[in-house]
C-alpha cells in the first residue's frame, strides 16, 4: 500500500513539474520575433501569398499589352525593385528570424553573396514578356554597390532580361530612389514600375510617417494596378519603419512596445 500511495504521489508531482523557460527563450515571445517568424511562414507557405503576386503580374501583362500600343518619342521602360518584387529573400528572413534576429547589413550582405534567393511567382514570365514587346527592363535597388556582383549572378542565375551593369542601379549616397528613376526617365519613358514598397513608386513615399502614407496612396489610388504595381510584402519595409519614425536604432523589445501602441482594439 504504501509502495502504491508513493508511486502516485511522484505521478502527480511530475506531471505538475512546469519547465522552466531560459531568458534567450522568453526573448523570443517578442512581437518582433514572432511577428516576423509568422510572416516568413505566410510568405513561404501560403497559397494566398503566391496568388497576390501572380494577381499583381496578371494585371501588369494586362497592361503591357495596352502601353505598347501607345506612342512614344522615348524608349519604354519598366522601373523594377528587386527585393520582394524579383527575387525571394524569405530564407534570409526565416534565418534571422529564428536566430531572434532582426535585419542586420552584415548577414544580410552574406545572403545577397550566395546569389541563392528564388524568384517571386510571376516576375520572371512578366517581365520576359514585357522585354520581348521591346520595353527595356530597369532593375533598382537599395542593396549596397558591394552586393553588385551577387545581385547580378542571381538575376543572370534565372536569365532575367536586361539583367546587365547598365540596367542595374544599386543604392548610392541616399535611400531614396527618385534620383535614379530621374536618370532613367532622362532617356527612356517609363510606362510601369513595380515594388513592395511605396517608394520604390515616387518621392511622395519617402520617408512619410504612416498616416501621411496613407493620405499619399489616397490622393494616387488612380495610378496602382495602372502604372504602379504593388507586390505584397509583410515581412519588412517602410511600413514597419514608419511606425518608429525610422528610428533604426530602438532594440527588438521598444519596437515591440511601439507596435503595440499603435494597434486599434476595442
Amino acid at each position: 500500500m504504501k509502495r502504491l500511495a508513493l508511486f502516485f504521489t511522484l505521478f502527480i508531482s511530475s506531471c505538475s513539474v512546469v519547465p522552466k523557460i531560459s531568458t534567450s527563450e522568453r526573448s523570443d515571445q517578442g512581437i518582433i520575433s514572432n511577428g516576423k517568424i509568422l510572416a516568413t511562414a505566410y510568405h513561404q507557405r501560403a497559397a494566398e501569398y503566391r496568388a497576390l503576386c501572380l494577381q499583381a503580374y496578371n494585371v501588369a501583362h494586362a497592361r503591357v499589352d495596352e502601353l505598347v500600343k501607345e506612342n512614344t518619342t522615348k524608349p519604354k521602360a519598366i522601373i523594377t525593385d528587386i527585393d520582394e518584387t524579383v527575387l525571394n529573400n524569405s530564407p534570409y528572413q526565416a534565418h534571422q528570424a529564428l536566430e531572434n534576429k532582426d535585419y542586420e547589413q552584415a548577414t544580410w550582405t552574406q545572403w545577397t553573396t550566395m546569389a541563392n534567393a528564388d524568384t517571386i511567382p510571376g516576375a520572371f514570365s512578366f517581365l520576359t514578356y514585357a522585354n520581348s514587346k521591346g520595353i527595356e527592363i530597369f532593375y533598382i535597388t537599395n542593396r549596397n554597390e558591394s552586393e553588385r556582383e551577387g545581385t547580378l549572378k542571381n538575376l543572370q542565375k534565372f536569365n532575367f532580361p536586361n539583367a546587365d551593369n547598365a540596367h542595374l542601379f544599386l543604392r548610392d549616397n541616399v535611400s531614396s530612389k527618385e534620383g535614379r528613376r530621374k536618370n532613367i526617365e532622362a532617356t527612356h519613358e517609363v510606362v510601369m514600375l513595380l515594388g513592395d514598397n511605396l517608394s520604390d513608386f515616387s518621392f511622395l513615399f519617402d520617408a512619410k510617417n504612416s498616416n501621411e502614407r496613407m493620405k499619399n496612396v489616397n490622393a494616387s489610388s488612380a495610378a496602382f494596378g495602372n502604372r504602379f504595381i504593388i507586390l505584397p510584402n509583410i515581412t519588412y519595409g517602410d511600413w514597419e519603419s514608419s511606425l518608429y519614425d525610422f528610428n533604426y536604432s530602438l532594440t527588438m523589445q521598444q519596437k515591440d512596445s511601439v507596435i503595440k501602441s499603435k494597434l486599434i482594439s476595442y
